[in-house]
Parts: structure tokens; C-alpha cells; sequence
């Protein structure tokens, strides 16, 4: 392939050294920004771009997570940003899941066709809910009381309820709450979806947070950053340790996962940085235009 061309014996994919460095910050300094770790869009392009297609490139896209996330996590914590009683709630859901969503992956999906249509109508439906509020006829209520930001500083979020039953915090003067059952239940199927694809669980986790429970997206994209690299490390540790059918690989190739990793942590944390310098509408159109793309990706690859 010419200069600096590489090989990984792993996976089989042999492509420029530095063009998954790019493609990983390119992607994960924009995903950040809304919550997501990027690994979602970086799956496709392995299998589509890449030609890796086995069951392990979900744990590579994994260990993608494990580099990546700790510059987005770091920067949300830097700033008093980050929902600690919404992690947790996540990390306890999304454990048990990811474990279901290994052997989903490794013994009823091989090959996740018909999963990417399940998975891309359900994405579709969320990203309709994230854009809800700027399609034509929902205007008029978007335009009463609208709510100016000093973007460059941003206050802290402050707990003021945390029980089993719900969690209630402040953030910019208002109060938001959510039921930690209703959470758990949405972080335990975000956990199988996760495990199965090698998502960490963040694209999906953060509109449902943002359409469902009426969290802003401020609030909620350090929790899924952070939730998505506690899961990746259990998902990456699956992978890598529990047996598989015979012939199907499983394990991740951790050199092609850590070049894309290291491209991921440089985008990530000057995403995270830069976040709060991004108007809030800008962000939910943005997040909702990533799901609608994966979910025309996955629904597409149904028929095609």
C-alpha cells in the first residue's frame, strides 16, 4: 500500500499507519462532544473500509474505548461536570448486559445482520426524539422562554437527592431527576446492545438520557463516557477470556485497537474541551444526526 503501510496478522488488515490515528480523532473529537466515545462510527469503517468483519472486531473496538475515553473522562472531572450517581447507575446496569451481549454476539450472531436492523430501528425511533424539537410543528413551543449560556463557563453539577428510588441534581439553576429503576433498566438493554457490537454502550445511553428522562446534554456526556469505559474494560476481558465456538475469533487485536485508541484519546479530550464552547441545540442536532446515520448504515445493510 505503499509508505508506512502496516499489516495486522490479528485481523488481517493491512492500511496506512496513520490513517487510523486520523479517522479515531477525526471521529471521537465530534462524539465527545455529545457523550459518545465514537466507537460506533469507527465499527462500520473496520468492517467497511477495512474488511474486518469477524466476531473480534467488536473487542477491538472495545480497546478502542479503553484509550480513548480516559481524555474525554478526565477533562468532564477537571471541570465538575461529571454525574457520579448516573454512572454508577449505568456501570450496574450495563455489566450484567455486556456479559448477555457476548454470547449474543459469539453464539446466535456471527454474523449481526439482522441485529443492525433491530438496533437501527431503535436508534432511528431515539433519534427522531432527540430532533423532535426542531421539526415544524413542535417551533412554537421550542420558542417559548429560551435560555441564554455563557459558554465559556459552565456551572458544576451539584447531587441533591441520590436513593435507590431516584436521583435528583441541579445544573444551571435548574433541577432534574430520574428514576434509578427506569435508569437501570435502559443502562442492562444499552449493555447488551453494547457487549454484542462493541460499542460501550454511549451512543445509545446518551440520547435515551436525553430523550426519555429530560436530562441535558451537558450533564449526561461525562456519565457516558465514563460508563462506556467501565463496561469496555468487562467487554474487552469477555472477549478475550471466555471460549468460543470453534473457528470463530474472538479475541481483539490489540495493536490495530490501540492505534485507533491513541487517535480517539487526543479527539476525545480536546472534544470535551471544547463542548462547552458549543450551543446546546447545536449539540442535539448533532447527536441526532449521528443516529440517524447509523441507523440508515444498519437498516440499509438489512436489504443491501
Amino acid at each position: 500500500m505503499g509508505w508506512l503501510a502496516v499489516a495486522f496478522p490479528v485481523s488481517g488488515v493491512q492500511t496506512w499507519l496513520w490513517l487510523p490515528l486520523l479517522v479515531a480523532f477525526v471521529v471521537s473529537f465530534f462524539t465527545s462532544m455529545v457523550g459518545i466515545s465514537g466507537a460506533f462510527l469507527l465499527l462500520p469503517f473496520q468492517m467497511s473500509f477495512l474488511h474486518y468483519t469477524t466476531p473480534s472486531v467488536s473487542a477491538t473496538n472495545l480497546v478502542y474505548n479503553l484509550v480513548a475515553t480516559p481524555g474525554g473522562v478526565y477533562r468532564y472531572l477537571r471541570e465538575g461536570r461529571m454525574m457520579w450517581p448516573l454512572v454508577w447507575v449505568i456501570v450496574i446496569g450495563t455489566l450484567p448486559g455486556t456479559v448477555i451481549g457476548y454470547f449474543v454476539r459469539v453464539l446466535y450472531l456471527p454474523d449481526p445482520r439482522d441485529f443492525k436492523l433491530f438496533a437501527g430501528l431503535v436508534l432511528l425511533y431515539i433519534g427522531y426524539r432527540v430532533l423532535a424539537e426542531f421539526m415544524p410543528w413542535r417551533k412554537k413551543a421550542a420558542a417559548v422562554a429560551p435560555q441564554k449560556i455563557d459558554m465559556r463557563t459552565l456551572p458544576k453539577i451539584h447531587v441533591l437527592e441520590f436513593s435507590p428510588a431516584r436521583v435528583r441534581f441541579s445544573f444551571r439553576e435548574e433541577n432534574f431527576a430520574f428514576s434509578v429503576p427506569g435508569m437501570f433498566l435502559l443502562a442492562l438493554i444499552v449493555g447488551v446492545i453494547g457487549g454484542t457490537y462493541g460499542i460501550g454502550g454511549g451512543a445509545i445511553i446518551a440520547p435515551f438520557c436525553v430523550a426519555l428522562f429530560g436530562l441535558p446534554v451537558y450533564a449526561v456526556a461525562g456519565a457516558a463516557i465514563a460508563g462506556t469505559l467501565v463496561t469496555s474494560v468487562a467487554g474487552v476481558a469477555l472477549y478475550s477470556i471466555l471460549p468460543a465456538p470453534t473457528g470463530l475469533a474472538t479475541h481483539p487485536d490489540w495493536a490495530l485497537g490501540l492505534l485507533f485508541g491513541a487517535g480517539g484519546f487526543a479527539g476525545m479530550y480536546f472534544g470535551a474541551r471544547f463542548q462547552k464552547r458549543v450551543p446546546q441545540k447545536m449539540l442535539k442536532l448533532l447527536l441526532g444526526a449521528l443516529l440517524i446515520f447509523l441507523a440508515g448504515h444498519y437498516v440499509l445493510a438489512f436489504f443491501v
